[in-house]
């Protein structure tokens, strides 16, 4: 068996634990692929793997013209998008997870071609309260929802988040039943909204604990990143 197809077992026997403690299912499993070639990707959807997420749109674009021929991919797009971007997902993406500027959502509606779906995106929340990341404060999440739900080619469809660097196994639980809080509130004001993308190689349980229901796994499938070039 190929190392890929190997790590996504295991990925994927480590989500059904932690599913099963919590008597959940249906947890998504997101295989992010950032810096790593289409080839490997193509391994990974011979196996099975349909939900692939991306960080860096030049290389994801590249990547969906070499795997074009793939029928049934859904790309998840979770980094940050600049404005000068946003075509590239409002064309190709089928999920947008870092949604924090209603000025992005109004490109993307705008460039989202009439025959496709709106596009399915969650609001990215800065749960930790970190500088260093993006998203908006949890206080803010609802109305830039709401206000974004309005657009004709946008879906709210929940929140997204990375915990913050060094969390204890206490703090990671603190932070995502926080967000479980701020879906029901989504719920509460009419949204469309049921998913909670949360979870990382690191913290998969602590997040399918709280009501994941997408998690983004890279290196546990792929290993270590690629040193960049110099």
């Amino acid at each position: 068996m190929n190392d890929l197809v190997r790590n996504r077992e295991t990925v994927l026997a480590q989500i059904r634990a932690a599913e099963t403690a919590c008597g959940r299912s249906g947890t998504t499993l997101i295989a992010v692929g950032k810096t790593f070639p289409a080839a490997d990707i193509r391994t990974l959807y011979a196996a099975g793997q349909r939900d692939f997420g991306e960080n860096y749109i030049q290389e994801w674009a590249a990547k969906t013209e070499e795997l074009a021929d793939l029928p049934d991919m859904v790309w998840h797009i979770i980094g940050d998008v600049q404005s000068n971007k946003t075509r590239l997902v409002a064309e190709k993406a089928h999920w947008l997870h870092t949604l924090s500027r209603l000025k992005t959502a109004e490109r993307l509606s705008a460039q989202r071609p009439p025959h496709l779906p709106p596009l399915n995106v969650c609001i990215e929340v800065n749960i930790g309260g970190e500088t260093a990341k993006h998203g908006v404060p949890p206080e803010e999440a609802l109305p830039l929802a709401l206000a974004a739900q309005k657009l004709p080619q946008i879906e709210v469809r929940g929140l997204m988040c990375v915990a913050k660097t060094g969390s204890t196994h206490e703090a990671l639980l603190q932070q995502f039943s926080h967000m479980q809080t701020l879906l029901a509130g989504f719920q509460t004001a009419g949204l469309p909204a049921d998913v909670l993308s949360m979870g990382m190689s690191a913290d998969l349980a602590e997040a399918v604990a709280c009501g994941a229901t997408h998690v983004r796994i890279g290196s546990a499938i792929f290993g270590g990143r690629p040193a960049p070039a110099v």
